[in-house]
């Protein structure tokens, strides 16, 4: 830790003292310093009683949104297309009682969903086929039939990989 930083944390410490005097007694204290262009300098200090998701709710009280771009949503967001992912293929649930777990679900209940579409239209495409076999006579026809019946195959195949 630089001096500077030092400097300061030791002067934010005996003003936390100095400060949390005169709140109201259910009020929480938070000191906060960053330097977006030098990270290493951010400094969070909380007093014993404060909770840092009460913090967070203050400052999305004052205009904190989730519309700005930052790393702890980027990681938030990322997590939840994870969880989303693992669900849609059945892996690496995550522990139980885990907040992801909802995610989890719904990916997996898409996947399902996705799977009875697949094989009900896997039905209609081989009955169609057959169906289409019956304008072997008409070339045009039964040729334009089995490239509709392939695109369907190729659209049953990407869904269920």
């Amino acid at each position: 830790m630089s001096q500077e930083k030092n400097v300061f944390r030791d002067a934010a410490n005996e003003a936390i003292s100095d400060m949390a005097q005169h709140l109201p007694l259910d009020c929480e204290l938070l000191v906060v310093a960053c330097c977006p262009v030098k990270k290493e300098f951010d400094l969070v200090l909380p007093s014993p009683e404060s909770n840092l998701n009460n913090a967070l709710d203050a400052l999305r009280r004052n205009g904190l949104s989730i519309d700005g771009d930052n790393a702890y949503k980027r990681d938030l967001l990322d997590a939840v297309v994870g969880a989303l992912a693992f669900g849609a293929q059945n892996t690496t649930p995550p522990p139980a009682g885990h907040w992801g777990q909802r995610f989890w679900d719904i990916g997996r209940e898409e996947r399902g969903t996705c799977e009875e579409l697949a094989v009900a239209l896997s039905v209609a495409v081989e009955r169609w086929a057959l169906l289409a076999s019956e304008f072997k006579h008409t070339t045009t026809e039964y040729e334009r039939e089995l490239a509709e019946i392939s695109k369907a195959r190729d659209a049953i195949a990407k869904a269920t990989r």
